[in-house]
């Protein structure tokens, strides 16, 4: 069996274009379900469209034991308006960095756990409970994780590592994202007698004045901190001479595991007066006590490798967990992955090497302590 480099194999995934749109993302997943094969994993592909794979891949064989289920996407944004200072799809090193779009979000992730998967089937003699999930468009609204989740294809699992970029730091959750447009209605008129009419486009200005200060009623969580609530579009009228009857406000959300969407949304009506509210999408909160068992263990793993003590905290964005935890039967979840969270869609994007090194060691660490407690079982 071949062994594989994580940061050389990360640097094959950056050198392949899957900036989404359009994705093609088949150019990366076509290269890690071979690896994956070759090294005795069963491969299952859940599509999503034409070219656009999704990849179960678990050893054959261990399906009657739970697994440690990881997780990773190749699907990566587009390069922006301002210009890169190297070759985006380079994939080159300097200064203990490797550089391009995808490198921290989140191909050094999703190369991390292939290469530690690969690693952790040869040490076992191919027994090794361990099953990855390898996404297309994750960074449109997780419709790859989506669509597995539904498919009903995913195998037995007892806990879910996410390797989106954390710099190593752990995390256990986050809060859920909702996009959604609020409708204003009102009535035309010639803009020479404005007050003749009812100027739905004010009535947009004046809600996302209002929604920009409300605390969503003073909710809170312990660790995920407060809502958020971001007044993302506007739009409305069709020409200079005439009061607009029509207008939309798009919002993005960023709920709590407590709050009850409808409730929200019920809420934002009620505080706007908007005529219509349509719910874009919504993906769930991802959030797991740090007392849980499994979690403890990986903090005590962490701090042995560390040689310091570890705190599991949260991280900003979403992630495929929303989809894939609850298809698992709602599995404590672990965030944790090589890229830095701070370079994520930014221009002249980074990963430090080093790092890519020590998420190898820590994937494959935890998968040993997984099958190691599943054989005591």
């Amino acid at each position: 069996m071949t062994r594989i480099d994580p940061v050389e194999l990360t640097r094959e995934l950056v050198r392949l274009d899957t900036v989404n749109p359009p994705g093609n993302e088949a150019r990366c997943l076509d290269l890690l379900g071979g690896l994956l094969t070759e090294a005795g994993f069963r491969i299952t592909d859940v599509p999503l469209a034409p070219g656009r794979p999704n990849l179960i891949a678990r050893l054959p064989g261990t399906e009657d034991r739970p697994a440690l289920a990881f997780t990773g996407h190749v699907d990566v944004v587009p390069l922006g308006s301002e210009p890169w200072s190297r070759e985006p799809f380079g994939a080159e090193i300097e200064g203990g960095r490797l550089y391009g779009r995808g490198s921290s979000d989140m191909k050094s992730g999703t190369a991390t756990i292939v290469a530690a998967a690969i690693e952790a089937a040869h040490r076992s003699g191919g027994t090794a409970p361990v099953e990855l999930v390898l996404t297309s468009c994750e960074e449109i609204a997780l419709e790859g994780a989506a669509t597995v989740a539904r498919s009903g294809r995913l195998g037995r699992a007892g806990a879910l590592v996410v390797a989106e970029p954390t710099g190593l730091r752990a995390a256990t959750g986050y809060r859920g994202l909702v996009w959604c447009d609020l409708h204003f209605t009102g009535r035309t008129a010639h803009a020479s007698q404005p007050e003749q009419g009812d100027n739905a486009l004010l009535k947009a200005a004046r809600a996302a004045v209002t929604l920009a200060g409300w605390d969503f009623d003073g909710a809170e969580h312990p660790a995920l901190g407060r809502p958020g609530l971001n007044v993302a579009r506007i739009e409305g009228g069709q020409n200079y001479n005439s009061v607009p009857d029509r207008a939309k406000l798009g919002i993005d959300m960023r709920l709590l595991p407590e709050q009850a969407l409808e409730e929200v949304e019920r809420r934002l009506v009620e505080i706007t007066g908007c005529a219509r509210l349509e719910r874009l999408m919504a993906t769930p909160p991802v959030w797991t006590d740090p007392s849980d068992p499994w979690l403890q263990s990986v903090g005590r793993l962490l701090e042995e490798l560390a040689g310091e003590p570890v705190e599991l905290g949260t991280v900003p964005y979403s992630t495929d967990a929303s989809y894939l935890a609850p298809a698992y039967g709602d599995v404590p979840v672990l965030v944790l992955g090589p890229g830095e969270a701070e370079q994520a869609h930014q221009t002249d994007e980074w990963c430090e090497v080093a790092k890519i090194g020590r998420a190898f060691e820590i994937y494959l660490r935890l998968i040993e302590a997984w099958a190691a407690q599943a054989g005591a079982a």
